[in-house]
């Protein structure tokens, strides 16, 4: 790094780390109360101290995603390269800030396949998806290779690929026990299967996000200049701004545009970020992938426009907890969606004397205690 951007990284441990959300245009129209905004991502906004998300319902409503600032530049890339609408892949998307993120600002009519191989994190990542309650959205739950295998093809590929976590050293103070040299090795190597995976999904013309939350060269430029040298692939300047902050190469000889946020430096945690793009003549249009030969999650929930039922803070805690409602005596029987603020937090099945709660259990609030107050970190208008 350099003597003075070291420095700068250590101060950053004394700190604690920025907490930052991305409001959903796509469900709501939201004013934030006055926080600063994350100046590469206009739907960003970073928070004074860390509030209890658990306990505000807008959160689970997905009326906003709780989203390191770093992890937004994905929507500037996009905005940058993305004009028509497009398929684009995922690869490794768990927890799901990158790929609800990434459908936000996608054109219209474009499908994105959110992707995670670990069955425990693909359950997570199909939770946010759906809270986030965007069309033409598909959660997998596959290896890199079986999208190889099954010859899909897709106009933007995301390798947000597993990595030694350097960058998360600040916000996960666990990740420095796990971090080794010989997991640096193990990483890179694994991150050059992926790619190689998803380099042959993509389709000629196509655009390859590859990024990390470290900072070893090993990880970073060594592996963006093996893809330059393996494969047809021309790097991409991203414009940026000098107040942002970004570091560009920490390898000497390495003139390539890329892209790294330091805590200390950038007001986020650690990420690395390369655009690349496929030799050959773009396809135009979106591709059509059958997605048959690929494992494809849905979320468990009954489908259909049911009559709603607009819930107090108190009540909407209760609902998101799990428990039984007492609805008003002139709701209809069946299937009823609970809002809150008139935002859906879920369906439950009203049979009179009480409603049913049918809220998922893996994404139910566990604990029983209530805040003295409302909690509120957005403001609607």
């Amino acid at each position: 790094m350099g003597e003075e951007r070291f420095n700068s990284y250590m101060e950053a441990f004394n700190e604690e780390a920025p907490t930052s959300i991305r409001l959903n245009t796509g469900a709501m129209n939201t004013g934030a109360r006055p926080q600063h905004q994350v100046p590469w991502c206009k739907e960003g906004f970073y928070l004074e101290g860390r509030p209890q998300f658990t306990f505000d319902p807008l959160f689970h409503a997905g009326c906003y995603y709780v989203q390191e600032a770093a992890s937004m530049f994905v929507t500037h890339v996009l905005r940058q390269f993305i004009h028509e609408p497009v398929a684009m892949l995922d690869l490794c998307a768990a927890p799901g800030g990158k790929s609800t993120a990434a459908r936000s600002v996608l054109p219209g009519e474009s499908v994105l396949v959110s992707n995670e191989p670990i069955p425990t994190r693909a359950q997570i990542l199909l939770e946010n998806i759906t809270k986030w309650g965007w069309s033409d959205c598909i959660v997998t739950n596959n290896y890199p290779r079986d999208f190889r295998q099954a010859k899909t093809k897709f106009d933007v590929i995301l390798c947000d690929v597993p990595c030694s976590g350097e960058g998360m050293f600040r916000k996960d103070p666990a990740t420095i026990g796990e971090w080794s040299l010989q997991n640096v090795e193990k990483c890179w190597r694994l991150q050059r299967e992926i790619v190689a995976d998803a380099w042959e999904c993509l389709n000629p013309g196509g655009i390859l996000i590859y990024s990390t939350c470290t900072f070893n060269t090993k990880e970073n430029e060594e592996n963006v200049r093996w893809i330059i040298d393996t494969y047809d692939a021309e790097i991409q300047e991203i414009p940026t701004k000098q107040e942002w902050h970004i570091t560009g190469s920490l390898l000497d000889g390495f003139d390539a545009p890329v892209y790294r946020f330091i805590p200390g430096i950038t007001q986020s945690e650690g990420l690395f970020m390369a655009v690349l793009r496929k030799g050959g003549i773009k396809s135009g249009a979106g591709t059509k992938n059958n997605m048959q030969r690929l494992k494809v999650l849905k979320a468990d929930l009954p489908e259909g426009d049911f009559p709603q039922v607009d819930l107090s803070y108190s009540a909407a805690l209760q609902y998101l907890r799990g428990e039984a409602l007492a609805l008003p005596a002139d709701t209809p029987r069946g299937f009823v969606t609970v809002t809150y603020k008139g935002f859906p937090l879920g369906p439950v099945k009203n049979i009179g004397n009480r409603a049913n709660n049918l809220y998922p259990k893996p994404w139910r609030i566990k604990t029983t205690h209530l805040p003295s107050e409302e909690i509120k970190i957005i403001d609607i208008q």
